[in-house]
């Protein structure tokens, strides 16, 4: 479980920023607070994995934190949720190790997508002794960006392209595999394993959903481009 501290001077958007990080598997929000001085205490405090952060905030800003926490060798990592747009804003809050970076406004498929990312990341980094290669180019998108995607042994190119534009069409829903299964007439343990590779892929994302009865039940979307 990733615990996750949330940091914005606005409640009603702080609220919002949790209810997206709950919304998401294995993402677990310790506290919310509304300046940098509280979130340093906490920091200092608690195990966080990750840092949602805001940059303008009374007390103690958003980049002031991040130089605080370098300093004192707090090595959470850092998505910054913010309204900052100025380049040298930007460039600061990557110099000082921030992962990823989102404007407001923005939608619930780019923090969804940010924090699937992390997810990754971090299981990959925290998974493994050495590093190889490959593992470098998967943690900063080397391999994506320049097209060497692969299919999966066992997954057909035929059927992959059939489920990525059936989910390309259907953009705006959530889907279960079962759903996905019956309206393209194939097996739902064959539809799984795309929408899982697919997701590894970042072409989809996921989400769970935990009903009063039975076993949580996982949904698939696709992310609209």
């Amino acid at each position: 479980m990733i615990n996750v501290l949330i940091v914005d001077d606005d409640p009603m958007v702080a609220e919002l920023n949790k209810r997206y990080v709950e919304s998401i598997a294995n993402f677990k929000v310790v506290a919310v607070v509304y300046n940098g001085e509280d979130a340093l205490k906490i920091l200092k405090s608690k195990k966080i994995e990750l840092l949602i952060l805001d940059i303008y905030m009374p007390k103690l800003d958003g980049i002031s934190l991040l130089e605080e926490m370098r300093k004192n060798f707090l090595k959470t990592d850092v998505i910054l949720v913010t309204a900052a747009t100025e380049v040298n804003e930007i460039d600061k809050a990557l110099k000082l190790g921030a992962v990823d970076y989102l404007i407001k406004p923005f939608d619930g498929d780019r923090i969804r997508k940010s924090l699937s990312n992390y997810f990754k990341r971090y299981n990959l980094i925290h998974g493994k002794e050495t590093f190889k290669q490959e593992d470098i180019d998967r943690i900063t998108n080397i391999a994506k960006s320049i097209g060497e995607q692969e299919v999966e042994k066992g997954l057909h190119k035929d059927t992959l392209r059939r489920i990525r534009d059936f989910m390309a069409k259907n953009h705006d829903l959530f889907l279960t595999s079962e759903e996905v299964s019956e309206r393209m007439g194939l097996s739902k343990v064959t539809v799984r394993r795309y929408l899982e590779f697919l997701a590894a892929n970042e072409e989809i994302i996921t989400e769970i959903e935990y009903g009063s009865i039975g076993r949580p039940c996982h949904l698939y979307k696709s992310i609209k481009r």
